[in-house]
């Protein structure tokens, strides 16, 4: 068993930096690094061990102004010899980063493994709004090697009509859902609300929430100063947090490497089951905005590999950025809304914090833990990222499989998912339409400022376009389900202009 390559986690770690002073406060490097200390000091092991690592992936950060903090990391570690990664946007990052690592370790070509991943956009944001300029971004004389490639999620026709940002993109979802349920807007609210209460309600609990606070579902839904419309139907409380100062980070490795370093078998945790996929890359491209087959398949094969089901699964954390991703992945994997489980086991993007793309490896921390105290136990994780596009998951468990460690490669079932139709799709529209799904982007002081449609043509094409320049209509479709209206569909300044009958 020496040589036993069946690949485990050994530490976690996460930090959190609640509101200081801007000139004592630490950046995202700072912040890993804290994580780091810990997982080492988790795992039983000296911190100068961590020179010892052979692959270092970071997750990047959100802000976008960390050129290169591999190279950062590994010089503070002296870690000179590891294969050093940077990940692109997604929350599903981190998850795609463990089972990465995994399989790496399974198949011999590295021993030692870290991970780790921050935010400091609370510190960015006072910071700019006090004029001080932060230096966390100084340029590196070498560019990261990229682990997932750097590609844009959104098409330049759904960028031109203003869906580039997570918080324009999953209302459509959720509208979407309301739709293919047969819920009034005022249900749909309901089912939101007790969502995301009960993800509050973990938060409570964990040190290292962002906002430990229990809320109602109605403080949660209710529109007011304090909770203003984002983007209809969501609040800013039905939104991820990613105003917040959060790290974590993972160690792993093999048994038998594990039982050479003398770490203590009570912290081993096993990656029974892991798997990736995309769904079709362009929302314009789905075949509708209430499922997801990646998720389905994906899903599935992670616990197939794990050789258990989901109704087995005793922990779960789903992603939870947005209401809309916590159903899809529920729906497409048989849970219901009001599982005893719980659907987090940090408490949520909304309450936990969503540190941007990093908060699924809070995720994996948080159910290592969970599992070292309840042996025998099984977590489930889930990571998405972009608009319900790239998805990763984890199947973890105190206990190893009882068959070989084997991942197998997700390019076999992305091809199924690939094979499967996409929607005919249009980029000039004219005549009528009919409205499939949309949302309302708010301004600060929280009136509408402008509404984003996708719908069919006459000839059966979505298409995407915005609302004429009138809050009549904007107001129209927060307070009554407009869809399935049909509407006239023309070009005014080079965009696609829906407008109501």
């Amino acid at each position: 068993m020496g040589d036993d390559l069946t690949p485990i986690l050994i530490g976690v770690g996460q930090y959190i930096e609640k509101p200081v002073e801007i000139s004592e406060a630490g950046g995202p490097v700072d912040f890993m690094i804290e994580a780091i200390w810990k997982a080492a000091d988790d795992a039983g092991i000296g911190r100068e061990k961590l020179s010892d690592i052979d692959l270092l992936v970071v997750v990047k950060d959100m802000a976008n102004i960390l050129h290169n903090p591999p190279e950062s990391i590994a010089k503070i570690l002296g870690a000179d010899k590891a294969k050093k990664y940077f990940t692109w946007q997604g929350g599903n990052t981190p998850q795609f980063g463990v089972n990465f690592a995994a399989e790496q370790i399974s198949k011999g070509n590295i021993n030692f493994a870290l991970l780790t991943g921050a935010e400091a956009v609370d510190t960015l944001l006072k910071s700019a709004a006090a004029g001080i300029e932060l230096d966390w971004g100084k340029k590196s004389e070498t560019d990261p090697e990229m682990l997932t490639k750097a590609t844009s999620g959104v098409s330049p026709i759904e960028q031109k009509h203003g869906l580039f940002m997570p918080v324009t993109t999953y209302p459509l979802f959720e509208n979407a859902l309301r739709g293919h349920y047969g819920r009034t807007i005022e249900e749909h609210k309901q089912v939101m609300g007790k969502l995301l209460s009960r993800l509050s309600d973990v938060a409570t609990e964990n040190p290292y929430s962002w906002f430990p606070v229990k809320r109602t579902p109605e403080e949660i839904t209710t529109p007011s100063s304090s909770n203003r419309y984002i983007s209809f139907p969501y609040t800013k409380l039905m939104s991820a947090m990613i105003m917040v100062n959060q790290s974590a980070a993972v160690l792993m490795t093999s048994v038998g490497s594990a039982k050479r370093m003398g770490i203590d078998e009570s912290k081993w945790i096993y990656l029974n089951g892991c798997a990736d996929a995309n769904d079709h890359w362009y929302m314009i491209d789905r075949a509708n905005y209430y499922s997801s087959p990646a998720i389905t398949i994906a899903g599935n094969k992670a616990l197939e590999m794990a050789d258990t089901s989901i109704d087995e699964i005793d922990f779960l954390d789903i992603y939870s950025c947005f209401p809309s991703a916590v159903e899809v992945c529920c729906d497409m994997l048989g849970i219901s809304y009001d599982d005893p489980r719980q659907h987090t086991v940090t408490g949520g993007l909304q309450s936990f914090g969503g540190p941007g793309n990093n908060y699924t490896m809070h995720a994996i921390a948080t159910m290592v833990e969970k599992l070292r105290k309840n042996p025998g136990k099984k977590g489930f994780v889930t990571g998405n990222g972009f608009n319900l596009t790239k998805h990763s998951f984890g199947v973890y468990s105190t206990e190893p499989n009882k068959k070989a460690w084997y991942r197998e490669s997700p390019e076999s079932y992305q091809a199924e998912i690939d094979s499967l139709p996409s929607t005919e799709t249009v980029e000039e529209p004219s005549g009528n339409g009919t409205l499939e799904t949309y949302n309302v982007i708010f301004k600060k002081d929280g009136t509408p400022e402008i509404g984003i449609v996708i719908g069919r043509d006459d000839q059966g094409r979505r298409f995407i376009a915005n609302t004429p320049d009138d809050i009549s209509i904007l107001e129209n479709m927060v307070e009554s389900d407009v869809l399935g209206q049909s509407g006239k569909i023309s070009q005014v300044d080079g965009k696609n202009v829906f407008s109501p009958h």
